[in-house]
């Protein structure tokens, strides 16, 4: 006689750990769609004016599930902040454990490409950012505390180093990292200004590329594609040299 006790206990006990999995999964998908949906809102309406209930509408929930993952507006935003930056810090962190750079500066560029990156493909980051910096709230200073401060602690010695291998321009680093805040979010900042005034895509592969370009000539001496190419047929084997700036923020 032939026991098939085993058999059916296994698949019995696999159901269970499948529906959990496939549950998990859906919940993980319903934060997603939430955080995004929230990230929306708040860039374009700002803390107070945004709501739970438009949050729900933008996606089709009810407004109810959405207070079931977080229990309130303040939650909900902190929630948005945390994901974002995590989303910024896994791009970078690609970047320098794939193939981590040996100097200082090109570790820096590498940061700030990425965010530039991001702030391409999600322009409401830039709007979600700018709706906190307009005026002092307790929103600001929990985002200076816990994620603005960690990652400017990081960059600081970076700018440092990258300034002693005399690749960048020997100011304030902390100048320097704002600088560089204002050039990465310059396009999802002005997207639309520039498509009223010129025609110009924002988020058109070739401006941004010629965009970034330009930032890397003209803060980390990096010479656009075009001019290397040039150089490159006419002969010129010279590297270009990374422009030293000899001016110094004095303290105090």
């Amino acid at each position: 006689m032939v026991d098939s006790t085993g058999p059916k206990n296994a698949s019995s006990k696999s159901r269970p750990t499948e529906l959990k999995r496939a549950e998990q999964q859906r919940s993980q998908e319903t934060r997603s769609a939430i955080l995004n949906a929230a990230l929306a809102e708040f860039a374009s309406k700002g803390f107070e004016a945004a709501s739970i209930r438009s949050i729900a509408d933008r996606i089709g929930l009810q407004h109810p599930l959405i207070t079931y993952h977080y229990r309130s507006k303040d939650v909900l935003w902190q929630a948005v902040a945390e994901y974002v930056f995590e989303r910024i810090r896994h791009e970078w962190e690609a970047y320098l454990t794939d193939t981590p750079p040996a100097e200082a500066v090109d570790r820096v560029r590498l940061v700030y490409r990425a965010l530039f990156r991001f702030t391409v493909d999600f322009p409401q980051f830039h709007r979600f950012m700018l709706q906190e910096f307009l005026v002092y709230s307790p929103r600001l200073q929990w985002l200076a505390d816990t994620v603005l401060k960690p990652l400017i602690n990081w960059l600081i010695p970076q700018i440092r180093a990258a300034q002693n291998e005399h690749a960048l321009p020997q100011v304030e680093p902390i100048l320097l990292h704002y600088l560089m805040i204002s050039l990465t979010s310059t396009l999802s900042g002005f997207g639309p200004e520039m498509l009223a005034t010129s025609n110009v895509s924002a988020s058109d592969p070739a401006v941004v590329d010629a965009y970034w370009q330009m930032v890397e000539a003209l803060v980390f001496g990096q010479q656009p594609a075009a001019q290397r190419s040039d150089k490159a047929e006419s002969g010129s084997s010279k590297p270009a040299n990374r422009p030293r700036v000899s001016a110094r923020v004095k303290n105090g």
